[in-house]
């Protein structure tokens, strides 16, 4: 039996910060896109925005994707149409969310996400989330709170209930991404694709009924608007959410949402470099207070153990090499049974089932 820390990844894995610099590089990304949403979206064009945004991305996706879209099985398809559905979900509530409040407001509810994450895993799994862990998310979204009220926290507005709802509806999206036995062993791009499909279509069936059309926003946006729709289409969208997917596979729900959980920091560093904010002392003091909490998590969390290899029969059902179901996962802390990938981690001082 070999103890497994969340420094070192177990033989055959990636070491995890090859997980983590991509996930933490999408934090910037999104963090980044408050100047953009703002520069683009209003009551009566957040639905032709995303419409927009999906359009321009998924040819991109279905590019990379290539062949193994063809490759999808029916199953694979429903649950990544699925997704998709969850994942509009998601961007409706955040962008008519961030229309209707402040940066400020949005950046501090939708950290919330690092709390509904583990507490999620852990009633799913039937465990506890770690004291370190626990202590690490509540670290940082004391510093997120400091960071965020360092502009000043304004009264509760309806935006602020639709930031909640997005904080829930993205624990709800990564859940699902990491639960969902029929995309475990699916090629990402091409689950990818059939997710921003899905949100395409919530998207234009919403779209005759929610204010202006895409055509009449795209024919009325400058050439600097475009770009900036292409940044939230290229990078925000087709980037960050492949990102998000490949990793959550490959780690914790609860990893990933509390680097996630970064974006906050990074809505503030770029505000101050490139939309005149200042944060004051109590922003700085709840930046280094993010920093801390999320490298403590990182070193709380240890990482999943190497998938068994799976093939797939005619009929499109994968199976283990191995001979076993795959299905029986335990809660791994007595050393000797093997966890499932995306069960919460056991305590941080007892060792985990050889990987």
């Amino acid at each position: 039996m070999t103890t497994v820390t969340a420094r070192t990844a177990p033989p055959g894995n990636r070491p995890l910060w090859l997980i983590d610099v991509p996930v933490v590089l999408v934090a910037v990304v999104w963090g980044s896109s408050y100047l953009a949403a703002k520069e683009l979206a209003t009551g009566t064009t957040v639905i032709a925005l995303l419409l927009l945004r999906f359009v321009v991305a998924t040819p991109v996706m279905a590019l990379v994707a290539g062949r193994g879209i063809t490759r999808l099985n029916r199953r694979e398809v429903g649950a990544g149409a699925l997704l998709g559905m969850l994942l509009s979900g998601v961007l409706m509530l955040e962008t008519y969310g961030v229309v209707h409040t402040s940066a400020t407001n949005a950046g501090l509810i939708i950290s919330l996400t690092m709390i509904f994450t583990p507490l999620a895993e852990a009633a799913t799994t039937r465990t506890r989330p770690t004291g370190a862990f626990v202590g690490a998310a509540a670290l940082s979204v004391t510093g997120v709170a400091l960071l965020t009220q360092g502009s000043g926290f304004t009264t509760p507005s309806s935006g602020d209930f639709l930031m909640l709802l997005a904080a829930l509806a993205r624990t709800v999206h990564v859940m699902a991404m990491s639960r969902l036995k029929a995309v475990r062993s699916t090629d990402s791009g091409a689950l990818t694709v059939v997710q921003f499909a899905g949100a395409i279509a919530v998207f234009a069936l919403a779209s005759p009924f929610a204010g202006a059309s895409p055509l009449s926003v795209a024919a009325a946006y400058s050439p600097h608007q475009w770009a900036a729709l292409l940044y939230l289409a290229l990078m925000c969208t087709l980037f960050a959410f492949f990102v998000q997917m490949w990793a959550v596979r490959r780690t914790s729900p609860s990893r990933v949402s509390l680097l996630l959980g970064t974006e906050p920091l990074w809505a503030a560093v770029i505000g101050v470099a490139a939309g005149g904010d200042r944060p004051g002392p109590l922003g700085a003091v709840g930046a280094v207070l993010v920093l801390i909490g999320t490298t403590w998590g990182r070193q709380a969390t240890p990482p999943p153990k190497p998938t068994k290899p799976e093939e797939t029969d005619e009929t499109g059902e994968t199976y283990r090499t191995d001979g076993t179901d795959g299905t029986d996962g335990t809660d791994g802390t007595d050393g000797t049974n093997e966890t499932d990938e995306t069960a919460a981690p056991p305590a941080a001082s007892q060792p985990t089932g050889a990987a």
